[in-house]
């Protein structure tokens, strides 16, 4: 990680099953968003807003943080990528007039950890002018050129505010001159999704997968998604409405999940306190402090799901578990 940080930040853990994104441009779709059972809702300032309407959309776009009801979503925007005369103002004007109700930063396009470092001064020096909490706003970045997935490490190691990485396909198909992006992803792109979802494990970050293009294929979308969770994806883009349930459904936990993640747990905090130990053995798998991450995450999307109650859990299942959830 870059020396120059001046903040300290505990990765909040957020529940990312579906990400969905809309246009800033349209308050309808935004509020529709808001209303939807997606985790995630993201307002887009880029692709889908055209030059001529960017400054209006960046007003609706505050306004509708500022006002809808996220019913406990993760919160995000999308500003234009660094190449453009527009993506400094975007940051500035939504961050300084609804950065107490902003959650995450997608940057498009990026090539390398320079342009996250940039966006995380700017962030800092925005926070600490607006009183926000230094490192309240966490990134998540889309990984869609070819300069990008070679520049993983770097790109995951430069700043303490990454949460996450995205596997943005249809750029990516432009950056590799792809001839195919729609049909049989997790063969076309099978080593780009593996580096995705790599890099993100080994550096503590969520993946998430690209979206499925052809959103009235319901078929498509669950066949992309259950390969994407076979990956190791923790959630998947979605466009539409209609993908967010099977895209949910599919990175839900089994009851059996459920089930196996808390003995592991119960069984990992037992031997703790009676022998203290790191690492133990259940079912014949070894068991530390990483697995009992991976197996906390696994219950708050169950819990998102309505599939855990609070009173399903004991009291102190997660007691010592440095994680400072989030929504």
């Amino acid at each position: 990680m870059w020396a120059w940080h001046f903040y300290e930040r505990k990765k909040p853990v957020r529940v990312r099953r579906s990400e969905l994104t809309c246009p800033g441009n349209s308050m309808k779709m935004m509020t529709k968003a808001a209303e939807s059972n997606a985790d995630w809702v993201m307002f887009d300032l880029e692709d889908t807003v055209p030059p001529a309407e960017k400054e209006k959309a960046r007003e609706l776009v505050v306004s509708a943080f500022n006002t809808l009801d996220f019913k406990g979503k993760v919160r995000a925007f999308r500003p234009n990528n660094l190449r453009t005369q527009y993506w400094y103002e975007d940051i500035i004007y939504v961050v300084t007039n609804a950065g107490h109700n902003i959650d995450i930063i997608v940057l498009p396009k990026i090539y390398g950890p320079e342009e996250i470092a940039t966006v995380d001064q700017l962030l800092t020096q925005l926070e600490r002018k607006l009183g926000l909490e230094p490192g309240k706003i966490g990134l998540e970045v889309l990984i869609e050129t070819a300069q990008a997935l070679v520049r993983l490490k770097e790109i995951c190691e430069v700043s303490p505010r990454l949460e996450a990485l995205i596997f943005g396909v249809a750029d990516f198909s432009a950056s590799i001159g792809a001839r195919e992006m729609k049909r049989d992803q997790h063969i076309n792109f099978l080593y780009a999704k593996q580096a995705v979802v790599i890099h993100a494990k080994a550096y503590g970050l969520d993946a998430i997968d690209c979206v499925t293009l052809d959103f009235k294929d319901a078929e498509a979308t669950r066949r992309d998604a259950e390969w994407a969770a076979r990956f190791g994806f923790d959630g998947k883009w979605v466009i539409h409405p209609n993908q967010i349930d099977i895209v949910n459904e599919v990175f839900t936990p089994s009851d059996e999940d459920i089930k196996r993640s808390l003995k592991i747990i119960e069984e990992y905090r037992r031997v703790e306190k009676e022998k203290g130990a790191w690492a133990l053995a259940i079912d014949g798998e070894m068991v530390d402090a990483a697995t009992i991450r991976v197996e906390f995450k696994k219950l708050l999307y169950a819990k998102k799901a309505g599939k855990l109650k609070e009173l399903d859990i004991p009291k102190d299942i997660f007691e010592g578990v440095e994680f400072e959830v989030s929504h």
